[in-house]
């Protein structure tokens, strides 16, 4: 059985604000660093073979502070780079709201070209770990895609905020990939009680 969690990059300014990042290249902020600790912390209790990260500041750092404490491998891919949200990347929720009020980002990276991104992804992953455990250390949008379609739209994009350092876990078995858990966020101090 193949095996892949999943962590969302810890907190950044822009996240603690509401400005929506995409590909803007932003580093992860104190609170972040601590998320990245905390997740190393939890994560070194079970066994990994590979670590996968995207390439974005935000990711790498989570990843390389988790793989301070693991020492697996630690691989980037493009496949999982941000959703690029356009001309709308930098605004707050309300300044989104006031430009575009139909939710349509100007330049943004469609739907159907994520999520055949970050599928493909996620099947070139399994083709080559095949029966192993995989961290990938991605974004909201990347996690939400991958989550939308394994659960055929139950949760993830549209339907599920996923917090700053949380960790979702998906399984392939019995020739499909399942969503075991997701948005899990125990193991982080400043979402206790949450």
């Amino acid at each position: 059985m193949t095996t892949i969690f999943l962590v969302r990059h810890g907190e950044t300014n822009w996240n603690a604000i509401g400005k929506l990042q995409g590909r803007t290249d932003i580093p992860l902020n104190s609170v972040g660093v601590q998320q990245a600790e905390e997740c190393s912390m939890y994560l070194k209790a079970f066994e990994w073979d590979v670590m996968i990260t995207s390439p974005l500041k935000r990711a790498r750092t989570t990843a390389e502070i988790i793989n301070k404490k693991l020492m697996v491998p630690l691989i980037e891919r493009d496949e999982f780079l941000e959703r690029c949200y356009g001309d709308a990347e930098g605004m707050t929720i309300e300044e989104r709201t006031a430009t575009f009020p139909d939710k349509i980002y100007r330049n943004q990276e469609e739907w159907t070209s994520l999520n055949q991104r970050v599928m493909t992804g996620i099947q070139e992953l399994h083709q080559r770990y095949k029966g192993q455990k995989i961290l990938l250390v991605a974004h909201g949008a990347v996690i939400n895609a991958i989550l939308a379609t394994i659960s055929n739209g139950e949760i993830g994009t549209g339907k599920t905020k996923l917090m700053n350092a949380c960790i979702s876990n998906i399984h392939y078995h019995e020739e499909q990939w399942r969503v075991y858990d997701y948005n899990q966020v125990a193991h982080l101090s400043n979402y206790c009680g949450v």
